[in-house]
């Protein structure tokens, strides 16, 4: 029997052997066709896999291919070979871009009008879409669309957090979990803050795992289990959607010593440098032109301003922001390196991109999802009670704050939660062998999370269903990238909407409306202006009024409170 070559997509959302790595020389498993999918998968004989990979509160320029100093060759070697998007954008913050990723629609539609609730029924998940239709369906990592409920006694749910107390009850309502959510297979955290070396709420399908080994540390878990679910794949016929979302580089800002190590002289000079250099690289690369991405002012500190020993404490803060990328990037390679050895490397197409841009966020206090000991009883160090050393360690709960957010979205304003360009741009890198664009190139194409669901739709010959397990499902939002893929044009976005707690905007042809969190509406022209930097709004009231209109009869419509 001939050998069947099967085509796949993969899907990575701060991702033959074409990679670099060791190509065996024996040919790969026989697979058998077990079904007729949608056009692209037609003329390959049978239908794709899907790998979704999601990065977690990643900067902008954080990767190589984007202008970044952190060492992220396996990412930058599917850039190398594949495409990537300059004109991409997610929903500014964890849960919204999640509810969109999977649903293909506007994250309000879906009951993510706000952070942390519960995803609705209102739409089907990729997994719900694929799994009648032939595909096996797995996740692994960070969920986080199951609404988090302290527990009422204040000092039990601390110590329910610090592993201290077990209530022995779920994590959340068990019926917004993954298993029920189209996924046969899911390991990871249901809650979207963890201890990286002892994390809380991680289950193996929906039972609680309650101890982790002593070197134990999140990333490398979830790069492990995501190979071993491929490994189990890959020994059916079926196709697979396997979703891997880390928590990396979420805040507290954990890795290991060795790792963080390695950068810790390359953010003496501050952020300010850093910002530019990560522009001059982008514009050095071609990625990005100087006329059109004027560089954003840092928000906050000046570094000439900080004493040595805070120059110090923000050094060790950004040099372990990049160990957690670099740790998440040789996750990456290995689960393409099992990929490859299952000979299922070649089948697949990928894409990574992130939930958000860079987090400003530093935790002050313990509460709600934010643990005060660690399960041996050590307290736990927040804000400034962090001595210099402890960065990066277990017993420390920080983030980068905003001077370092704003540098590792450059060239874009701002940080995430925002609907302005530091938090709703993300990097975007598609793989795939069936792509028709030249080989390291890159697209300008208007492209949101949302375009992944039907882009799916499209590539395996997936129905969208009008009603799924007795619940009626709104239309999608999302727009197929297969023409993109296809180096065709596409029937784009008249006008696409952003909405997260009071940041909004309108993009509309070249002009973007945007307002920031408790500020005025402004007026930018994004092909002149990519960088959000010139308002135009007292220059052009009228195109301001008319698009705001059009905002206003979106966000009333979605249920948006004013």
């Amino acid at each position: 029997m001939s050998k069947a070559l099967k085509i796949g997509l993969v899907i990575l959302i701060a991702t033959s052997g074409l990679f670099g790595f060791i190509i065996k020389t024996e040919k790969p498993a026989e697979k058998k066709p077990s079904r007729t999918g949608g056009p692209v998968a037609r003329r390959n004989a049978v239908p794709p896999n899907i790998l979704v990979i999601l990065a977690d509160d990643m900067g902008y320029s954080d990767l190589g291919c984007y202008g970044g100093e952190i060492k992220t060759p396996n990412l930058d070697r599917l850039a190398a070979n594949g495409l990537r998007f300059r004109n991409a954008y997610n929903s500014a913050r964890c849960c919204p871009t999640r509810a969109s990723m999977l649903t293909g629609q506007y994250q309000h539609k879906v009951g993510l009008d706000r952070n942390g609730k519960s995803m609705n029924r209102s739409g089907v998940t990729i997994a719900e879409a694929l799994k009648p239709h032939g595909y096996k369906t797995g996740m692994v990592g960070k969920w986080h669309l199951s609404e988090a409920v302290p527990l009422k006694d204040k000092k039990k749910h601390l110590d329910w957090l610090n592993h201290q107390y077990d209530p022995d009850i779920p994590f959340a309502e068990v019926s917004t979990y993954p298993l029920n959510r189209g996924f046969e297979k899911y390991y990871g955290i249901i809650w979207g803050v963890v201890d990286y070396f002892d994390p809380f709420s991680l289950v193996n399908g929906d039972k609680p795992v309650k101890t982790v080994a002593k070197d134990y540390y999140i990333t490398d878990d979830f790069s492990d289990k995501a190979s071993e679910y491929i490994k189990d794949f890959s020994k059916k016929d079926d196709p697979f959607f396997l979703y891997l979302a880390y928590t990396s580089p979420h805040w507290p800002i954990q890795a290991p010593e060795t790792d963080i190590q390695k950068y810790m002289r390359t953010y003496k000079d501050g952020w300010d440098v850093l910002q530019k250099k990560r522009r001059d690289r982008q514009i050095g690369m071609g990625f990005l032109t100087a006329a059109d991405n004027q560089l954003s002012p840092i928000e906050g500190r000046k570094w000439s301003e900080l004493s040595a020993e805070e120059k110090a404490f923000n050094v060790k803060k950004m040099a372990t922001h990049a160990a957690m990328v670099d740790r998440m990037d040789a996750g990456i390679g290995r689960v393409l390196k099992t990929l490859e050895n299952t000979g299922e490397l070649d089948n697949t197409l990928i894409v990574f991109m992130s939930d958000n841009g860079a987090s400003p966020e530093i935790p002050r206090v313990p509460g709600y999802d934010r643990p005060s000991e660690t399960r041996s009883g050590e307290k736990l160090l927040y804000a400034d009670d962090i001595p210099t050393a402890a960065i990066g360690k277990e017993i420390a709960y920080t983030g980068i704050g905003p001077e370092w957010a704003n540098a590792i979205n450059s060239p874009y304003r701002l940080w995430k939660a925002e609907s302005i360009g530091g938090g709703v741009r993300t990097s975007m890198v598609v793989h795939w062998k069936g792509l028709k664009t030249k080989k390291g190139s890159t697209t300008d194409e208007l492209t949101h999370v949302m375009d992944i669901l039907p882009t799916i739709l499209e590539l395996t010959g997936t129905p969208y269903p009008k009603e799924y397990q007795g619940h009626k499902i709104n239309e999608m939002d999302g727009k197929s990238l297969v023409p993109t893929f296809m180096n065709k044009k596409r029937s784009g976005y008249a006008q696409l909407f952003f909405e997260h707690e009071g940041g909004r905007a309108l993009i509309e042809d070249d002009w973007k409306l945007v307002a920031p969190k408790q500020h005025d509406w402004e007026l930018f022209n994004i092909k002149a202006d990519r960088t959000e930097s010139n308002d135009l709004m007292a220059k052009n009231p009228e195109k301001g009024r008319a698009m705001l209109q059009k905002y206003e009869a979106w966000s009333s419509k979605m249920g948006v409170s004013k």
